[in-house]
């Protein structure tokens, strides 16, 4: 079978593109990346064409078309069960996928308030009450797997797994708007962004011109 293809939105703003690309790198699994920008005119259009829910990220691999963020880095999971991109003893999967759908569906203040943008400048800006209480529970949660099932490596469950992809914009979040985190945050925060994945990601990031409405990105 074919390399799968990942169709992705400006890396700049694109959280949701980053963490399969985050998954797919780390695991060392061969694809390629087409980009279609965001904000264009005939953005939906040309997203359509793979997926009818017209929204990027997609993974298109031989006849199968995977879109949804989480649903595509279970695919992988399953297409490449060696990998182990999901954490070998069931009760850290357990933990693992817990996080990973706790990101997917949560923490909507911290979303809205502190957009993915790659390039901006690291500052801080305020923070709501409702903000502060994501923040702590992002700490917490990062906290229990790290003391749990940390052991063997840097990243949540030691090894880099889907946990690890799901929060990355999160880590890219705190760091570019400079939040105040504590030491074990700041330690696996280092962790991510000096990750060979997310230094590409960063790195082609930084090259793009586009500037896209944050109304328009996650």
């Amino acid at each position: 079978m074919a390399k799968p293809i990942l169709y992705i939105g400006n890396r700049n703003y694109s959280s949701w593109s980053l963490r399969p690309f985050m998954a797919l790198a780390m695991a060392g699994i061969e694809f390629d990346t087409k980009l279609i920008r965001l904000g264009q005119p005939d953005f939906a259009r040309k997203v359509r064409r793979i997926s009818k829910a017209a929204l990027v990220p997609i993974l298109v691999h031989g006849d199968i078309t995977i879109w949804d963020t989480l649903a595509i880095l279970e695919y992988a999971a399953e297409t490449w069960p060696k990998l182990n991109l999901w954490p070998k003893n069931k009760k850290a999967r357990a933990l693992a996928r817990s996080a990973s759908a706790e990101m997917h569906s949560g923490f909507s203040n911290l979303r809205t308030y502190f957009p993915v943008n790659i390039r901006r400048p690291k500052k801080s800006i305020a923070m709501t009450d409702a903000t502060l209480r994501e923040v702590a529970r992002i700490e917490s949660l990062w906290a229990q797997c790290r003391q749990e099932f940390g052991k063997g490596g840097p990243f949540l469950f030691g090894k880099f797994t889907i946990a690890d992809a799901m929060y990355a914009p999160v880590v890219s979040r705190f760091e570019t708007y400079d939040f105040k985190v504590k030491p074990n945050t700041r330690q696996y925060m280092d962790a991510v962004l000096n990750s060979t994945a997310f230094k590409e990601w960063q790195s082609l990031a930084l090259k793009e011109k586009w500037i896209v409405q944050e109304d328009e990105v996650d």
